[in-house]
């Protein structure tokens, strides 16, 4: 299997084979618009879970428990705050987390007490911590800072890099495209919001920019001196380029995905320890999303975003002119490559056949300004002379 994959990306790389990538850009762009309404649905419903970290309150964790059911937990807290619904987490094989509402030192030695005889541990074994709003404000402020700096800084160092503010734009619409659905499917499954939480969003947002940089370089280097040549539009070199990167993609992937998804599974199964699962969750969902955006929308975005260009315009115009005739105008307005083209060409061969009687009975020259793609005809003429002169 590994010797026909690898078979299939030199296919790809070489030509041979093509993923219609660019030509059925749209089908992919509804596809993942249809995702996000339904993960933004599903989310609405559920709503966020939001960590002590960002929303403050009490914290106790009761290590050493002989059976982690959680009702004993509950109705300790109820008994103290009887409107209160706690948060109550199995870290580990003998530990209970039990998250409340903000207490007083009175309220919370109480509950410590309580919750130690609930479970039949010493009151050691109970440890309390506090975290007040004005903290979880500022880490709140913190890291939607931090977020906005490191876009307006990555997307920046992108226009200088590849010199058009375009593909900063379209790299930045595929990394919405990601965090939208990791922060989708984050929702849905439920997940406690923490700082570990924002650490892997973090990560994710540098992995996909770095997936979809290395698909654009390959853009750049399969463009130079695009307008040079007339054999390949800028869509269809794209293609190209997104087609050469795809295996690589998919296997620089699939070994980040290893390591990930087992400290998913034994964080989630095994050990119960939040931070390990919720970091491991968006790490895995935003892995995925990244290599599906980066081959997949970055590059038709930077196609739609860039069709405009005076430069590209001409030479796609150019190319289909000299590809299929002047009836290749609608083709080079859709930015399509050559099975699309193909069909222009049927249609503009349709228009051009009232007109080759018409040549054929003018004099000598007029073959001289037919288009290549006339060579039939210019037989034919021959053949005529032939017959008329007797030779």
């Amino acid at each position: 299997m590994t010797a026909t994959f690898a078979r299939f990306g030199n296919q790809l790389h070489d030509g041979r084979r093509t993923v219609p990538i660019i030509t059925r850009r749209r089908t992919w762009y509804l596809f993942s618009l249809v995702l996000i309404v339904l993960l933004a649905v599903f989310s609405v419903v559920r709503g966020p879970n939001f960590g002590i970290e960002f929303t403050g309150g009490s914290e106790f964790q009761v290590a050493g428990v002989a059976d982690t059911e959680q009702t004993s937990a509950r109705e300790v807290v109820r008994d103290h705050l009887p409107e209160n619904e706690p948060k109550i987490t199995v870290l580990g094989q003998d530990t209970m987390r039990v998250q409340t509402e903000h207490l007083d030192s009175g309220e919370t030695a109480a509950v410590a007490a309580d919750l130690a005889a609930a479970y039949g541990v010493s009151t050691d074994a109970v440890s309390s911590s506090f975290i007040g709003p004005v903290w979880s404000g500022d880490v709140t402020q913190k890291m939607l800072r931090g977020v906005i700096v490191f876009l307006a800084l990555v997307a920046g160092m992108m226009a200088l890099y590849f010199r058009n503010a375009k593909s900063s734009l379209a790299a930045m619409g595929a990394l919405l495209h990601d965090m939208l659905i990791t922060v989708g499917v984050y929702l849905v499954v439920g997940f406690e919001i923490t700082p570990g939480t924002v650490i892997g969003f973090l990560t994710v947002m540098g992995y996909s920019l770095y997936d979809t940089i290395v698909v654009f370089d390959k853009v750049r280097e399969n463009t130079a001196g695009l307008v040079r040549q007339t054999r390949t539009t800028y869509a269809e070199q794209v293609q190209r380029a997104a087609n050469q990167t795809l295996v690589r993609s998919i296997n620089t992937s699939a070994v980040a995905l290893l390591p990930v998804g087992a400290i998913l599974f034994i964080g989630a199964f095994l050990l119960g320890a939040g931070t390990l699962k919720d970091i491991s969750l968006v790490l895995f969902i935003g892995i995925i999303a990244g290599t599906y955006s980066s081959v997949f929308l970055a590059p038709g975005l930077l196609v739609d975003l860039r069709r405009g260009d005076p430069e590209i315009s001409a030479h796609t115009e150019k190319v289909l002119r000299a590809r299929h005739g002047e009836d290749g105008d609608q083709a080079a307005a859709d930015g399509l490559d050559a099975p699309d083209a193909a069909d222009a060409e049927g249609e503009a061969g349709d228009g051009r056949e009232g007109a080759s009687e018409t040549d054929a009975a003018e004099p000598t020259g007029s073959a001289a300004a037919a288009p290549p793609r006339r060579q039939p005809r210019r037989t034919t003429r021959r053949r005529r002379t032939f017959e008329g002169g007797g030779r």
